[in-house]
C-alpha cells in the first residue's frame, strides 16, 4: 500500500485542507513554497497517464474550492502532476501540487527556451 493510501486510510497522519467522499487535500511535508498542499483521489490511481475523464471531471472542481480555501484563488498559483520517473513523480498514486504564497520563479530545463529539447 503507497503512502498517499495509508494517509487516506488514516494510518499515517496529514495536516488536511479539505476533503470529501472521493478526494482529499493536505498539506506536504516537504514544502517547495510558502503555500504546498497535494491533492489525491481517494481511490489508487498510479498516475495521470491512469485517471479516467469522470474523475478528472470531478477532481478539478475540488481542486477550484481548495485553492479558495487557501486563499490563492485571486493571487494565483502553480497546479503541477508529476508523471512517471523523468517527470519527477516520486509517490506513484496520483497527486497535484498547489504552490502558492509567493511569486513563484520558472526554472527552464534547456537554457535556450526557442531551440528544442
Amino acid at each position: 500500500m503507497c503512502i498517499f493510501c495509508k494517509i487516506v486510510k488514516e494510518e499515517i497522519p496529514s495536516n488536511k485542507v479539505l476533503e470529501n467522499d472521493e478526494f482529499l487535500a493536505f498539506h506536504d511535508i516537504n514544502p517547495s513554497a510558502p503555500v504546498h498542499v497535494l491533492v489525491i483521489p481517494k481511490k489508487h490511481i498510479e498516475s495521470f497517464n491512469e485517471v479516467d475523464s469522470d474523475t478528472m471531471a470531478k477532481m478539478t472542481p475540488f481542486i477550484q474550492d481548495v485553492a479558495k480555501e487557501l486563499c490563492l484563488d485571486k493571487t494565483g498559483y502553480r497546479l503541477v502532476t508529476n508523471v512517471g520517473r523523468d517527470g519527477g513523480q516520486e509517490v506513484k498514486h496520483l497527486h497535484f501540487h498547489i504552490l502558492g504564497g509567493a511569486k513563484l520563479p520558472w526554472h527552464r530545463l534547456h537554457p535556450d527556451p526557442k531551440k528544442n529539447i
